[in-house]
C-alpha cells in the first residue's frame, strides 16, 4: 500500500483554519510509519530528511510538541524553516512555543512573519494581534484586526476586538464607529448598544448614551430592564423627572417586577422624600419575588457595626417584621431581626429570634455564636452552658463555645470542668492573640481556685505576654499574689497599672489598696480602699472587710469592728470575718 501522505499534508497546511497537527499529525505519522517501503532509501536526504520537502520534519516537530518535548520541537520547526523558509505553519508554531517560554520578542517576530507570509490565515492574525495588544502596540494591532474584519466581514467577534483596541488606543469615537458598522450588518443588539452607551458615558456624552438605550427601548418596548438602565442613568445625571417616567413605565409593563419598589425608594430618598421612599421599601419587602438577600442589603444600611441608627429604628423594625411575614421559613429573616433586637439591647427578644434561626437551620455557626453572646448579656449561666455544649458538639473546631462553656462552669464553681474545657478549646485558637489571652485569663482564675498556683501564675504570665495592658488579669494576678504574700512588689506594680488603665473601678482600687496593706503602707491602703467604696463598693463584703483590717492596723479598732459588721451584713467575706467580729480583734491567716 502506497500512501502519498505529503500531498495530503500539504493540502492540510494550506487550509486557512489549520493551526497545528494535533492528533492528525500523530495519525499521519503512524500511517506513514506503517506504510513506508524500502523504496524511500534511495531518496536524496540530509540527516534523514528530504532536502526539498519539509513535511516529514514538520510532522516529527508536531509529534514532539504534542508530547511536551518543546525544545526538541523548536529545533525541528527551525529545521523545517531551513528546508522551506516560506513555511508559515512552522513560523506560527515557533511563535507559540516562544510565547510559552515567555520570550515575547521572538514570539512576536515569528508571529509577524507567519501573518505576513500567509495573510489570509485568521488564526495567525488573531495570535499576532493578541501579542501586539499585550505589548501595547495598538497601532499595529488595529491594522491586524482591520485585516481580520475584511477577511471575515460577517464575524462580530473581530469587530469587537477592533473596537476594544481602539479604546485601548484612546480612540473612543473610532470604537463607536466600529460598533455602528457592526449594527448595520447584524442589526440592533443589547450587547453592542450597551457597549456604545458605556463609551458615551465615559466620554461624558450623557445624551448620546441615553439615545442608545432609547433605541433599545424602541426595538424592545416590553423589556423592563432597559427602562431600569435608563432610569438609573438619568438619576445619576440629575434628570430626576425623566428617571421617574422610566420607573413608572416599569410599573406599567411589569407590575410584579421585584426591584422596581427598591429603585423607586432610592429615587425618593435621593430627593429627600423619605416618607415616599419608606412606603416603596415596604412594598418591595412585601413582594415575595424580591430575593431576601437584596432586602437584607437594604436593612444593613440601618445600622453601623456597633449600633442601630436611633432615628431610623422604627423603620428598621417595621421592615424586619415584614421580612419575616414575607419569608417565614427563611432563617435569614429571623437572623436579621435578631441582629436589630440585639443592637437595641432587647436581649430576650433577640434570643427568641436567634433560637428560631437554629431551629430552622442549625448549620450556621455564627448564629450560635450570636446566641451565646445574647445569653451572656442576659447572664443566664445555665442557658449558656447548655447552648455552648450543643455548639461544641456541632462545631468542635470553633474555640468560642469552649470559652463560654469554661466561663459557665467557672460561674457554677465547677473549677475542674472549667479547666478541662478551656484547655481543650485553647487548642483550636489560631492566629488570634486576644482570644488566646481570654482563654488563659479564665484558666488563671480556674487554676487558682483549685490551688494550682504554678499553673495559675503561668496562665496569667501568658496573658500579659500577649496583652500587657489586660487590666482584668493585672488586677486578679496581683490580688492572688497578695493573698499568698508572694512577689508583693510585683503585685503592687500590676495593681497600680490596672487602676491607671481603668480608673474609678472599685475592684482595681481595692486590689491596689490591699496590696499596699500587705506591704505595710496602711495610710495609702486606706486612701485606695476608700476610693473603691466611694465608687460603688459600699455593699461589697470583701472590700468592707478590707477597710476594717486597714483601720485596725491604723489603731482605729472600733471603726474597724464597725466595718467588719457592715461586711457581714452585706454578704460573704473571708473565712475569718465572723471570728474577727466575735473576738473583736484582727485575725490574719
Amino acid at each position: 500500500m502506497i500512501i502519498n501522505y505529503n500531498k495530503i499534508y500539504s493540502l492540510l497546511r494550506r487550509t486557512p483554519g489549520f493551526v497545528g497537527l494535533g492528533m492528525m499529525a500523530l495519525m499521519i505519522a503512524m500511517l506513514f510509519s506503517s506504510c513506508k517501503t524500502s523504496e524511500q532509501t534511495g531518496k536524496n536526504k540530509t540527516a534523514g530528511y528530504d532536502k526539498k520537502d519539509n513535511s516529514a520534519v514538520f510532522i516529527d516537530a508536531s509529534k514532539e510538541n504534542i508530547l511536551g518535548n518543546y525544545d526538541e520541537a523548536m529545533k525541528l520547526f527551525n529545521k523545517a524553516l531551513e528546508i522551506d523558509p516560506t513555511d508559515a505553519a512552522s513560523m506560527f508554531e515557533l511563535a507559540k512555543l516562544y510565547a510559552r517560554k515567555k520570550d515575547m520578542a521572538n514570539s512576536m517576530e515569528y508571529a509577524r512573519k507567519a501573518a505576513e507570509t500567509d495573510p489570509g490565515n485568521v488564526y495567525y492574525l488573531l495570535f499576532y494581534g493578541s501579542l501586539l495588544q499585550a505589548t501595547d502596540d495598538y497601532k499595529t494591532a488595529i491594522e491586524v484586526y482591520q485585516q481580520l474584519t475584511r477577511l471575515k466581514p460577517d464575524n462580530p467577534e473581530y469587530y469587537n476586538k477592533l473596537a476594544v483596541v481602539y479604546l485601548y488606543a484612546g480612540k473612543p469615537n473610532d470604537a463607536i464607529t466600529v460598533y455602528t458598522q457592526l449594527e448595520d450588518k447584524i442589526g440592533l443588539t443589547e450587547e453592542y448598544s450597551l457597549k456604545k452607551q458605556s463609551i458615551y458615558l465615559q466620554e461624558g456624552k450623557v445624551n448620546k448614551a441615553i439615545e442608545e438605550v432609547e433605541k433599545l427601548i424602541a426595538a424592545f418596548p416590553q423589556e423592563s430592564r432597559y427602562y431600569a438602565i435608563l432610569a438609573e442613568m438619568c438619576l445619576q445625571n440629575g434628570m430626576d423627572e425623566r428617571a421617574l417616567e422610566a420607573y413608572e413605565k416599569i410599573k406599567e409593563i411589569d407590575p410584579n417586577n421585584p426591584y422596581i419598589h427598591i429603585s423607586l425608594a432610592d429615587y425618593y430618598k435621593k430627593r429627600g422624600e423619605n416618607e415616599k421612599a419608606f412606603e416603596e421599601l415596604k412594598k418591595g419587602f412585601a413582594n415575595p419575588n424580591l430575593d431576601i438577600d437584596s432586602k437584607i442589603q437594604v436593612l444593613v444600611q440601618y445600622y453601623t457595626i456597633n449600633e442601630i441608627y436611633e432615628d431610623l429604628k422604627d423603620e428598621a423594625f417595621t421592615l424586619s417584621e415584614i421580612l419575616i411575614e414575607t419569608h417565614p421559613k427563611d432563617p435569614k429573616s429571623y437572623s436579621m431581626y435578631g441582629d436589630f433586637l440585639y443592637q437595641d439591647k432587647r436581649y430576650e427578644e433577640a434570643r427568641d429570634a436567634f433560637t428560631k434561626v437554629i431551629a430552622i437551620d442549625s448549620s450556621k455557626y455564627l448564629v450560635w455564636e450570636q446566641l451565646l453572646f445574647t445569653e451572656s448579656e442576659l447572664q443566664n449561666t445555665d442557658a449558656m452552658l447548655n447552648l455552648s455544649q450543643r455548639a461544641i458538639s456541632l462545631f468542635p473546631e470553633q474555640p468560642i463555645p469552649y470559652l463560654f462553656a469554661g466561663g459557665s462552669f467557672y460561674q457554677k464553681k465547677k473549677w475542674k470542668d472549667a479547666i478541662e474545657v478551656l484547655e481543650k478549646g485553647l487548642y483550636y485558637v489560631v492566629n488570634n492573640d486576644l482570644l488566646k489571652a481570654q482563654f488563659y485569663a479564665y484558666l488563671g482564675d480556674a487554676y487558682n481556685q483549685v490551688d494550682d498556683h504554678e499553673k495559675s501564675d503561668d496562665a496569667y504570665e501568658r496573658v500579659l505576654v500577649l496583652n500587657p495592658d489586660n487590666d482584668y488579669v493585672l488586677n486578679n494576678y496581683a490580688y492572688y499574689l497578695s493573698l499568698r504574700d508572694k512577689d508583693l512588689e510585683k503585685a503592687a506594680k500590676m495593681a497600680k497599672r490596672a487602676t491607671e488603665l481603668r480608673p474609678n473601678t472599685p475592684s482595681n482600687q481595692d486590689t491596689y489598696g490591699w496590696v499596699l496593706y500587705k506591704l505595710g503602707y496602711f495610710d495609702e491602703a486606706r486612701k485606695w480602699i476608700e476610693k473603691a467604696i466611694e465608687n460603688g463598693a459600699e455593699n461589697n463584703p470583701v472590700i468592707l472587710e478590707h477597710m476594717g483590717d486597714v483601720l485596725w492596723k491604723l489603731g482605729q479598732e472600733q471603726d474597724a469592728i464597725d466595718y467588719w459588721n457592715r461586711a457581714a451584713e452585706a454578704g460573704e467575706g473571708s473565712e475569718l470575718l465572723h471570728e474577727k467580729i466575735k473576738q473583736k480583734q484582727l485575725l490574719e491567716q
